[in-house]
Protein backbone atom coordinates (compact mmCIF):
# COMPACT_ATOMS: atom_id res chain seq x y z
CA UNK A 1 0.00 0.00 0.00
CA UNK A 2 1.50 3.60 -0.99
CA UNK A 3 2.56 5.21 2.08
CA UNK A 4 0.53 8.84 2.26
CA UNK A 5 -1.47 10.80 4.67
CA UNK A 6 -4.65 9.90 5.99
CA UNK A 7 -7.64 11.61 7.91
CA UNK A 8 -9.33 10.59 10.69
CA UNK A 9 -12.28 12.15 12.22
CA UNK A 10 -13.34 10.52 15.86
CA UNK A 11 -9.74 9.24 15.77
CA UNK A 12 -9.25 9.62 19.37
CA UNK A 13 -12.29 6.93 19.41
CA UNK A 14 -12.07 3.19 19.71
CA UNK A 15 -12.47 2.66 16.26
CA UNK A 16 -10.42 6.00 15.58
CA UNK A 17 -7.71 4.40 17.30
CA UNK A 18 -6.90 1.32 16.43
CA UNK A 19 -7.27 2.56 12.52
CA UNK A 20 -4.71 5.26 13.30
CA UNK A 21 -2.23 2.66 15.20
CA UNK A 22 -2.86 0.39 11.99
CA UNK A 23 -2.01 2.90 9.18
CA UNK A 24 0.84 4.63 11.60
CA UNK A 25 2.54 1.51 11.34
CA UNK A 26 2.02 1.36 7.66
CA UNK A 27 4.36 4.69 7.59
CA UNK A 28 0.97 6.91 7.01
CA UNK A 29 1.20 10.14 8.09
CA UNK A 30 -1.98 10.63 10.55
CA UNK A 31 -4.74 13.85 11.45
CA UNK A 32 -6.88 13.06 14.22
CA UNK A 33 -9.70 15.62 14.06
CA UNK A 34 -11.74 14.95 17.43
CA UNK A 35 -13.59 17.10 19.92
CA UNK A 36 -12.30 14.72 23.04
CA UNK A 37 -16.38 15.07 24.47
CA UNK A 38 -16.29 11.24 25.39
CA UNK A 39 -15.14 10.00 28.41
CA UNK A 40 -11.51 8.44 27.72
CA UNK A 41 -10.35 9.78 24.30
CA UNK A 42 -7.46 11.95 26.33
CA UNK A 43 -6.13 8.73 27.21
CA UNK A 44 -6.54 6.97 23.83
CA UNK A 45 -5.22 10.46 21.97
CA UNK A 46 -2.02 10.40 24.80
CA UNK A 47 -1.37 6.73 23.22
CA UNK A 48 -1.54 7.44 19.92
CA UNK A 49 1.20 10.81 20.51
CA UNK A 50 3.72 7.93 21.83
CA UNK A 51 2.97 4.84 19.03
CA UNK A 52 2.18 7.16 16.43
CA UNK A 53 5.78 9.50 15.04
CA UNK A 54 3.68 11.19 12.31
CA UNK A 55 0.86 11.87 13.87
CA UNK A 56 -1.12 15.38 13.92
CA UNK A 57 -4.30 16.09 16.44
CA UNK A 58 -6.94 18.87 15.54
CA UNK A 59 -9.06 20.04 18.50
CA UNK A 60 -12.38 20.61 16.61
CA UNK A 61 -16.10 19.05 16.30
CA UNK A 62 -16.32 17.02 12.43
CA UNK A 63 -18.88 19.65 11.20
CA UNK A 64 -16.15 22.88 11.84
CA UNK A 65 -14.59 22.22 8.90
CA UNK A 66 -12.79 25.35 8.58
CA UNK A 67 -10.96 24.34 11.24
CA UNK A 68 -9.25 21.62 9.53
CA UNK A 69 -9.63 22.70 6.11
CA UNK A 70 -5.98 22.64 5.82
CA UNK A 71 -5.51 18.66 6.05
CA UNK A 72 -9.17 18.07 4.17
CA UNK A 73 -7.10 19.46 1.28
CA UNK A 74 -3.85 17.27 1.52
CA UNK A 75 -5.37 14.07 2.40
CA UNK A 76 -5.39 11.17 0.48
CA UNK A 77 -8.18 9.26 2.48
CA UNK A 78 -10.55 10.58 4.67
CA UNK A 79 -11.90 8.32 7.61
CA UNK A 80 -14.54 9.66 8.73
CA UNK A 81 -16.01 7.61 12.05
CA UNK A 82 -16.81 11.36 14.14
CA UNK A 83 -21.04 10.57 15.31
CA UNK A 84 -22.87 10.08 17.69
CA UNK A 85 -23.23 6.52 18.15
CA UNK A 86 -26.45 5.48 20.83
CA UNK A 87 -29.99 4.85 20.13
CA UNK A 88 -30.59 6.18 23.72
CA UNK A 89 -29.07 9.16 23.36
CA UNK A 90 -30.54 9.99 19.88
CA UNK A 91 -34.06 9.41 21.71
CA UNK A 92 -32.85 12.05 24.20
CA UNK A 93 -31.59 14.61 22.44
CA UNK A 94 -32.46 14.11 18.85
CA UNK A 95 -31.07 17.59 17.84
CA UNK A 96 -27.36 16.80 18.76
CA UNK A 97 -27.55 13.38 16.90
CA UNK A 98 -28.88 15.66 13.42
CA UNK A 99 -26.38 17.95 14.12
CA UNK A 100 -23.41 15.51 14.85
CA UNK A 101 -24.52 12.36 12.06
CA UNK A 102 -26.13 14.23 9.70
CA UNK A 103 -25.25 17.84 9.49
CA UNK A 104 -21.42 16.86 10.02
CA UNK A 105 -21.10 14.44 7.70
CA UNK A 106 -22.98 17.01 5.06
CA UNK A 107 -20.10 19.98 6.12
CA UNK A 108 -17.31 17.10 5.56
CA UNK A 109 -18.82 15.90 2.12
CA UNK A 110 -19.05 19.24 0.94
CA UNK A 111 -15.23 20.21 2.09
CA UNK A 112 -14.37 17.57 0.26
CA UNK A 113 -16.11 18.33 -2.68
CA UNK A 114 -14.78 21.97 -3.10
CA UNK A 115 -10.91 20.48 -1.32
CA UNK A 116 -10.12 17.12 -2.58
CA UNK A 117 -13.08 15.66 -4.70
CA UNK A 118 -10.35 13.39 -5.69
CA UNK A 119 -9.45 11.94 -1.66
CA UNK A 120 -11.01 8.28 -1.24
CA UNK A 121 -13.83 9.18 1.26
CA UNK A 122 -15.25 6.63 4.09
CA UNK A 123 -18.17 6.50 6.02
CA UNK A 124 -18.29 4.12 8.78
CA UNK A 125 -22.38 3.34 8.82
CA UNK A 126 -24.50 0.87 11.10
CA UNK A 127 -26.68 -2.28 10.58
CA UNK A 128 -29.17 -0.42 12.47
CA UNK A 129 -30.19 1.80 8.89
CA UNK A 130 -32.36 -1.60 8.46
CA UNK A 131 -34.26 -1.15 11.15
CA UNK A 132 -35.21 -3.99 13.37
CA UNK A 133 -35.66 -6.61 10.45
CA UNK A 134 -39.40 -7.44 11.46
CA UNK A 135 -40.39 -8.82 8.10
CA UNK A 136 -37.75 -11.61 8.64
CA UNK A 137 -39.23 -15.22 10.01
CA UNK A 138 -37.10 -16.21 12.93
CA UNK A 139 -37.14 -19.55 15.00
CA UNK A 140 -36.15 -19.44 18.49
CA UNK A 141 -33.63 -22.07 19.41
CA UNK A 142 -34.32 -22.40 22.89
CA UNK A 143 -31.67 -25.29 23.14
CA UNK A 144 -28.49 -23.07 22.23
CA UNK A 145 -30.12 -19.60 23.03
CA UNK A 146 -30.25 -17.86 20.05
CA UNK A 147 -32.60 -16.90 17.48
CA UNK A 148 -32.40 -18.43 13.92
CA UNK A 149 -33.33 -16.18 10.98
CA UNK A 150 -35.23 -18.64 8.38
CA UNK A 151 -35.63 -15.88 5.86
CA UNK A 152 -31.90 -15.15 5.27
CA UNK A 153 -29.96 -18.19 6.66
CA UNK A 154 -26.68 -17.01 4.62
CA UNK A 155 -26.86 -13.81 6.52
CA UNK A 156 -28.17 -10.31 5.67
CA UNK A 157 -26.86 -8.56 2.09
CA UNK A 158 -26.92 -4.85 1.22
CA UNK A 159 -29.93 -5.62 -0.96
CA UNK A 160 -32.13 -5.86 2.54
CA UNK A 161 -34.29 -2.63 2.16
CA UNK A 162 -33.30 0.43 4.20
CA UNK A 163 -36.06 0.73 7.01
CA UNK A 164 -34.87 3.82 9.26
CA UNK A 165 -36.38 3.41 12.82
CA UNK A 166 -35.36 5.62 16.04
CA UNK A 167 -33.58 9.56 15.41
CA UNK A 168 -30.25 7.34 15.11
CA UNK A 169 -31.61 5.07 12.51
CA UNK A 170 -32.77 8.11 10.88
CA UNK A 171 -29.19 10.04 10.98
CA UNK A 172 -26.81 7.36 10.47
CA UNK A 173 -29.30 6.25 7.47
CA UNK A 174 -29.67 9.84 6.09
CA UNK A 175 -25.74 10.45 6.17
CA UNK A 176 -25.47 6.91 4.67
CA UNK A 177 -27.46 8.06 1.67
CA UNK A 178 -25.34 11.29 1.35
CA UNK A 179 -22.11 9.77 1.17
CA UNK A 180 -23.49 6.82 -1.16
CA UNK A 181 -24.93 9.78 -4.02
CA UNK A 182 -22.13 12.06 -2.93
CA UNK A 183 -19.99 9.72 -5.27
CA UNK A 184 -22.76 9.28 -8.39
CA UNK A 185 -23.91 13.35 -8.44
CA UNK A 186 -21.04 14.92 -7.66
CA UNK A 187 -18.32 12.43 -8.61
CA UNK A 188 -16.24 11.79 -5.50
CA UNK A 189 -14.36 8.38 -4.48
CA UNK A 190 -16.96 7.27 -1.47
CA UNK A 191 -17.39 3.83 0.20
CA UNK A 192 -20.02 2.92 3.24
CA UNK A 193 -19.47 0.24 5.56
CA UNK A 194 -22.35 -0.71 6.99
CA UNK A 195 -21.13 -2.08 10.27
CA UNK A 196 -22.08 -4.85 12.29
CA UNK A 197 -20.95 -5.60 16.17
CA UNK A 198 -17.40 -4.24 16.75
CA UNK A 199 -15.18 -5.30 19.73
CA UNK A 200 -11.46 -4.83 20.55
CA UNK A 201 -8.81 -3.05 22.61
CA UNK A 202 -9.58 0.58 23.47
CA UNK A 203 -13.15 -0.14 23.75
CA UNK A 204 -14.56 -0.30 27.04
CA UNK A 205 -18.15 0.38 25.83
CA UNK A 206 -21.25 1.37 28.23
CA UNK A 207 -24.94 -0.11 28.05
CA UNK A 208 -26.07 1.32 25.14
CA UNK A 209 -22.87 1.17 22.85
CA UNK A 210 -20.62 -1.53 22.69
CA UNK A 211 -22.38 -4.15 24.60
CA UNK A 212 -19.78 -6.82 24.52
CA UNK A 213 -17.13 -4.83 25.93
CA UNK A 214 -19.42 -3.43 28.98
CA UNK A 215 -20.85 -7.06 29.31
CA UNK A 216 -17.07 -7.81 30.21
CA UNK A 217 -16.07 -4.74 31.57
CA UNK A 218 -18.88 -5.33 34.59
CA UNK A 219 -17.69 -8.83 35.07
CA UNK A 220 -14.22 -8.07 35.79
CA UNK A 221 -15.48 -5.13 38.12
CA UNK A 222 -17.60 -7.75 39.67
CA UNK A 223 -20.68 -5.39 38.85
CA UNK A 224 -24.46 -6.37 37.54
CA UNK A 225 -25.53 -6.84 33.78
CA UNK A 226 -28.62 -5.41 32.49
CA UNK A 227 -29.84 -7.48 29.64
CA UNK A 228 -32.78 -5.75 27.43
CA UNK A 229 -35.10 -8.55 25.77
CA UNK A 230 -34.88 -12.19 26.09
CA UNK A 231 -30.64 -12.55 25.14
CA UNK A 232 -31.54 -14.89 21.86
CA UNK A 233 -30.67 -11.57 20.01
CA UNK A 234 -27.85 -12.63 17.70
CA UNK A 235 -24.91 -10.39 16.13
CA UNK A 236 -21.97 -11.57 14.10
CA UNK A 237 -19.01 -9.80 15.96
CA UNK A 238 -16.07 -8.20 14.21
CA UNK A 239 -12.73 -7.73 15.60
CA UNK A 240 -11.68 -4.08 14.96
CA UNK A 241 -8.39 -4.97 13.58
CA UNK A 242 -10.40 -7.37 10.66
CA UNK A 243 -12.60 -4.02 10.23
CA UNK A 244 -9.56 -1.65 9.49
CA UNK A 245 -8.16 -4.43 7.29
CA UNK A 246 -11.35 -3.33 5.42
CA UNK A 247 -10.82 0.01 5.38
CA UNK A 248 -7.13 -0.51 4.05
CA UNK A 249 -8.67 -2.38 0.89
CA UNK A 250 -11.21 -0.32 -0.19
CA UNK A 251 -8.75 3.07 -0.09
CA UNK A 252 -6.02 0.73 -2.02
CA UNK A 253 -8.87 -0.38 -4.76
CA UNK A 254 -11.16 2.92 -3.75
CA UNK A 255 -11.02 3.35 -8.22
CA UNK A 256 -13.21 0.24 -8.76
CA UNK A 257 -15.50 0.16 -5.96
CA UNK A 258 -15.95 4.13 -5.26
CA UNK A 259 -19.78 4.69 -4.75
CA UNK A 260 -20.33 1.12 -3.33
CA UNK A 261 -22.36 -0.07 -0.06
CA UNK A 262 -20.67 -3.04 1.83
CA UNK A 263 -22.35 -4.71 5.02
CA UNK A 264 -19.08 -5.85 7.05
CA UNK A 265 -19.36 -8.75 9.98
CA UNK A 266 -18.12 -11.19 11.66
CA UNK A 267 -20.31 -13.12 9.55
CA UNK A 268 -22.13 -16.48 10.32
CA UNK A 269 -18.57 -18.57 11.75
CA UNK A 270 -18.88 -15.41 14.37
CA UNK A 271 -22.40 -14.97 14.99
CA UNK A 272 -23.04 -15.78 18.61
CA UNK A 273 -26.17 -14.60 20.66
CA UNK A 274 -26.07 -12.12 24.15
CA UNK A 275 -26.93 -15.48 26.18
CA UNK A 276 -23.67 -17.29 24.70
CA UNK A 277 -21.62 -14.47 24.75
CA UNK A 278 -22.35 -14.02 28.58
CA UNK A 279 -21.87 -17.59 28.79
CA UNK A 280 -18.21 -17.68 26.81
CA UNK A 281 -17.29 -13.71 28.83
CA UNK A 282 -18.27 -15.98 32.06
CA UNK A 283 -15.82 -18.84 31.64
CA UNK A 284 -13.14 -16.79 30.29
CA UNK A 285 -13.07 -14.44 33.26
CA UNK A 286 -14.20 -16.86 35.41
CA UNK A 287 -16.65 -14.75 37.33
CA UNK A 288 -20.54 -15.41 37.50
CA UNK A 289 -22.04 -12.05 37.12
CA UNK A 290 -25.85 -10.80 38.18
CA UNK A 291 -27.93 -10.69 34.99
CA UNK A 292 -31.32 -8.96 35.00
CA UNK A 293 -33.72 -8.48 32.35
CA UNK A 294 -35.62 -6.10 31.32
CA UNK A 295 -37.99 -5.53 27.89
CA UNK A 296 -36.39 -4.90 24.54
CA UNK A 297 -35.23 -1.64 23.45
CA UNK A 298 -36.70 0.52 20.60
CA UNK A 299 -34.97 -0.99 17.00
CA UNK A 300 -33.70 -3.17 18.52
CA UNK A 301 -32.48 -6.27 15.69
CA UNK A 302 -33.52 -9.67 17.39
CA UNK A 303 -31.14 -10.93 14.41
CA UNK A 304 -28.12 -9.38 12.51
CA UNK A 305 -25.69 -11.49 10.88
CA UNK A 306 -23.61 -9.92 7.50
CA UNK A 307 -23.46 -12.04 4.84
CA UNK A 308 -20.01 -10.76 3.78
CA UNK A 309 -20.13 -11.90 -0.09
CA UNK A 310 -20.24 -8.58 -1.76
CA UNK A 311 -17.01 -7.65 0.08
CA UNK A 312 -15.30 -10.73 -0.23
CA UNK A 313 -16.34 -10.26 -3.87
CA UNK A 314 -15.16 -6.62 -5.05
CA UNK A 315 -12.54 -6.36 -2.15
CA UNK A 316 -11.32 -9.73 -1.08
CA UNK A 317 -11.80 -9.40 2.29
CA UNK A 318 -13.24 -11.73 4.99
CA UNK A 319 -12.72 -11.53 8.54
CA UNK A 320 -9.73 -13.50 9.91
CA UNK A 321 -9.81 -13.10 13.54
CA UNK A 322 -12.41 -15.82 15.50
CA UNK A 323 -14.23 -14.44 17.92
CA UNK A 324 -12.45 -16.94 20.85
CA UNK A 325 -9.15 -15.50 20.17
CA UNK A 326 -10.37 -11.56 19.84
CA UNK A 327 -12.34 -11.87 22.97
CA UNK A 328 -9.11 -12.70 24.56
CA UNK A 329 -7.27 -10.05 23.63
CA UNK A 330 -10.40 -7.47 24.48
CA UNK A 331 -10.26 -9.21 28.10
CA UNK A 332 -6.52 -8.43 28.40
CA UNK A 333 -6.57 -4.77 26.99
CA UNK A 334 -9.31 -4.20 29.58
CA UNK A 335 -7.57 -5.80 32.75
CA UNK A 336 -5.00 -3.12 31.80
CA UNK A 337 -6.80 -0.44 31.48
CA UNK A 338 -9.92 -1.20 33.82
CA UNK A 339 -9.72 2.07 36.02
CA UNK A 340 -9.10 4.48 32.94
CA UNK A 341 -12.70 5.67 31.49
CA UNK A 342 -11.77 4.72 28.34
CA UNK A 343 -13.94 5.46 25.58
CA UNK A 344 -17.15 4.09 23.38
Amino acid sequence: MKKSKILITGGAGFIGTNAALFFGKMGWDITIVDDLSRNGVQSNLSSLKTAVPKLTFVKADVGDTDTYAQHISQASAILHLAGQTAVTTSLTDPQHDFNTNVLGTFRLLEATKQLNKHAAFLYSSTNKVYGDLHSHTLVKNTKQLRWENVSKPLGIDESEQLDFLSPYGVSKGSADQYVKDWAHSYGLNTVVFRQSCIYGPYQRGVEDQGWVAHFSKQILAHRPITVFGDGYQVRDLLHVHDLVRGYAAAIEQIETVRGSVFNIGGGLENAYSVRQILDILTQKIGTEPHIAYEKERLADQRYFVSANRFIQAHLGWQPTIKLLEGLDSMIDWQRNHLEQPISV
